[in-house]
């Protein structure tokens, strides 16, 4: 478990105060593995890849890096880059589509011709380490998601391999998350970050309506706004 319970929002929103439902940021997502990849793969990273998503408002984003395969779906820092817009997609959907780019550094058409070439007696998991490099948990994606007979058609494997499809069907829930969006509007406060339905109870950090981007951002801003809060108290006190 991870910071706050958030049993102080509806204490507040009982009192009058302005507040958004608090929802998971910085989070990893839930998939439904296969019990064989979960047991072969759970914990084990997934280097050098790009994620693409597609945003409720039809805005195409990419980003490149690493993640985690996890029990119960997929985590790390390129998954929270872009958790807030499938964290979107989920409470719009019920789902979101996610890409992964296996090979990032080629372009479709060199996968297409390196899949195309002739394998020989070769297996296509061997076909696939010699001429793209890609092995272990990568290769066992495709065929977790690919069926035995796209697995060897060479269109649509080339295709998996720059933008294969993972469905994720919710996001962590908030005692896992690094962070959460939502919390005291601005509005309800005023520059000293005091509520104006209580006067005389200031509020910071992650009860702000505010969403991080990234751990780091998140430490910032808390610091920042405690700052701001604290002092606000002092000069409330000193009337």
């Amino acid at each position: 478990r991870l910071g706050s319970d958030g049993a102080w929002l509806p204490m507040l929103a009982a009192r009058g105060v302005d507040v958004a439902p608090l929802r998971p940021a910085n989070c990893g997502f839930d998939i439904a593995w296969s019990e064989v990849f979960r047991a072969q793969h759970a914990g084990e990273p997934v280097k050098s890849v790009a994620i693409g998503v597609t945003t409720v408002d039809g805005t195409a984003l990419q980003r490149q890096g690493e993640f985690v395969i996890s029990e119960t779906g997929i985590e790390g820092s390129l998954v929270y880059a872009l958790s807030a817009p499938i964290r979107d997609l989920i409470d719009t959907h019920g789902f979101a589509i996610i890409t992964v780019d296996l090979a990032p550094g080629r372009s479709p058409e060199d996968v297409a011709a390196e899949v195309s070439r002739p394998r020989g007696s070769r297996s296509v998991s061997s076909h696939l380490q010699s001429r793209l490099g890609i092995t272990g948990v990568k290769a066992r994606m495709l065929r977790e998601v690919l069926t035995k007979e796209a697995m060897h058609d060479p269109v649509t494997l080339a295709a998996a391999i720059k933008a294969l499809p993972l469905r994720l069907v919710r996001a962590r829930p908030i005692d896992e998350v690094i962070s959460t969006a939502g919390g005291v509007r601005f509005e309800a406060m005023d520059d000293r970050l005091m509520l104006t339905a209580l006067p005389g109870v200031f509020c910071a950090g992650e009860m702000l309506d505010w969403e991080a981007p990234t751990g780091g951002y998140l430490l910032t801003a808390c610091f920042a706004s405690g700052r701001v809060a604290g002092s606000g108290a002092v000069a409330y006190l000193r009337g």
